[in-house]
C-alpha cells in the first residue's frame, strides 16, 4: 500500500535563523556551534537551545563544496546485535551498491538522546538521505529531520505520523493477528514475555494490539514478564521459569521476539513440558537462524529485508530526481508462520 504525503518544501535553515531566535550575532552563533571563541555560558546555552529548537545543523563541508551533498546515506538504527537489523542492512546495501551512494551506519541503543547526537553528527556532513528506524523521536531529532532538505525514510513501523516517507509494518496489527490465531487454537490462559516498553516502541505497539484483541475475544491476560537488555536465550529461559512458577496453569506464552521465545522453548523441553500440548509458544521476527530448531517456533515475519530494499530504493530515486518528489507511505504485510509450537485450530 502506497499513499502520497505532501512534500515539505521548506527552505534550509541558516545561521541567521539561529541568530534571530537566540538574539545574538551570527558570528557568536558560529563561535558557539564550532565550540570556539570567548562566549559566556549563558549565551552558549541560549544559542544551543535555539539551534536545538529549530532543528538547525551546521554544514561541515566548507568552501566550494558547501552547497553540495556527499554521496552518503545515513542509516540510523537501534542495534546491530539484534538480528533484525543486519537483514535490514542487507536490503539497503544490495540496492545502494548499484548506485553512487554509500550507507553509513549510526547506532542509538534505543536511547533518544543518543539518536539526537548521531543524527546531528551525520546531518552535519550533508548526506544525500537518511534512513532511520522508528517513528518516535525527540522534538530536537524531529526538527532536524524536518529541516534537513533531503529525502528521509523512517522504517520498520507505520503506526504513527511520519516526517517524510515511511516503510514498515503495523505492529499493532501484528499483535492483533497473533492474538486471534492463539485464541482460535483454543488457548485461554495466555502470558506475554518481552522487553520493557518505554524504549522499544514497536514491541509496545504489538503488546497493545495483542492485549486489545484478547480483550475483544473475552480473554484476560493471565501474566506477563518484562525485562531490559538484549534478546538472549538465557533471558528467555529465566523469564519463562519465573512465569510458569508464578502462574502454573498458563497454556500459552507470547514473546516479543524469537530469541527469547527460543530460550523459553528450551526451558520447556528441559523440564518435560509438552509444547504445544501443555504450553504453546510464539515469537516475532521470523529469525532464519532458528529454522533448524525442532519444534519450529510459531512466529511472524517482519519483512526486514524488503523494508531495507524499498527504503534504499526511495532514497536512491529521490536523491537523483530531487528531494521534493512526493513522499511515500508503504505498509507491508507480515506473514504468520504457525510452526510447530502453536496448535492448529
Amino acid at each position: 500500500m502506497s499513499d502520497p504525503i505532501p512534500p515539505r518544501g521548506r527552505r534550509p535553515l541558516t545561521l541567521r535563523d539561529v541568530s534571530e531566535a537566540s538574539g545574538v550575532s551570527e558570528m557568536t552563533v558560529s563561535r558557539v556551534l564550532r565550540n570556539r571563541g570567548d562566549v559566556s555560558q549563558a549565551t552558549r546555552e541560549r544559542v544551543l537551545e535555539a539551534s536545538r529548537r529549530l532543528g538547525y545543523v551546521p554544514n561541515k563541508i566548507a568552501g566550494a563544496l558547501a552547497s553540495q551533498r556527499v554521496n552518503l546515506v545515513a542509516v540510523i538504527i537501534p542495534s546491530m546485535s539484534n538480528m533484525v537489523f543486519p537483514e535490514v542492512m542487507t536490503g539497503i546495501s544490495n540496492v545502494l551498491e548499484n548506485s553512487p551512494l554509500q550507507p553509513v551506519v549510526g547506532i542509538t541503543h534505543y536511547r533518544p538522546e543518543r539518536e539526537e547526537k548521531v543524527l546531528f553528527e551525520m546531518l552535519s556532513w550533508r548526506p544525500s538521505g537518511v534512513i532511520i528506524a522508528g517513528l518516535e523521536h525527540s522534538d530536537a531529532s524531529r526538527a532536524m529531520l524536518r529541516n534537513a532538505e533531503i529525502p528521509i525514510v523512517e522504517i520498520m513501523d507505520t503506526d504513527g505520523q511520519a516526517v517524510d516517507s515511511v516503510v514498515g509494518i503495523s505492529h499493532r496489527r501484528a499483535g492483533v493477528e497473533m492474538a486471534q490465531a492463539i485464541v482460535k487454537a483454543g488457548y485461554r490462559r495466555i502470558g506475554f514475555l518481552g522487553t520493557k516498553m518505554p524504549l522499544d516502541h514497536r514491541a509496545r505497539k504489538r503488546f497493545e494490539g495483542f492485549t486489545g484483541a484478547l480483550a475483544k475475544a473475552g480473554v484476560e491476560m493471565a501474566d506477563h514478564e518484562f525485562y531490559s537488555g538484549g534478546s538472549a536465550l538465557l533471558k528467555g529461559r529465566e523469564m519463562t521459569e519465573a512465569v510458569l512458577k508464578r502462574t502454573p496453569d498458563i497454556d500459552f506464552l507470547y514473546y516479543s521476539n524469537d530469541m527469547i521465545a527460543a530460550g523459553g522453548l528450551l526451558h520447556c523441553m528441559d523440564n518435560g513440558i509438552d509444547v504445544p500440548g501443555q504450553v504453546g509458544i510464539a515469537g516475532f521476527n521470523g529469525i532464519e537462524l532458528l529454522d533448524g530448531i525442532n519444534p519450529r517456533i510459531a512466529t511472524m515475519d517482519a519483512c526486514r529485508n524488503e523494508i531495507g530494499t524499498i527504503a534504499a530504493q526511495i532514497i536512491a530515486r529521490r536523491s537523483e530526481q530531487g528531494a521534493d518528489e512526493a513522499s511515500e507511505r508503504i505498509e507491508l504485510t507480515p506473514k504468520l508462520n504457525m510452526g510447530q509450537t502453536l496448535k492448529r485450530a
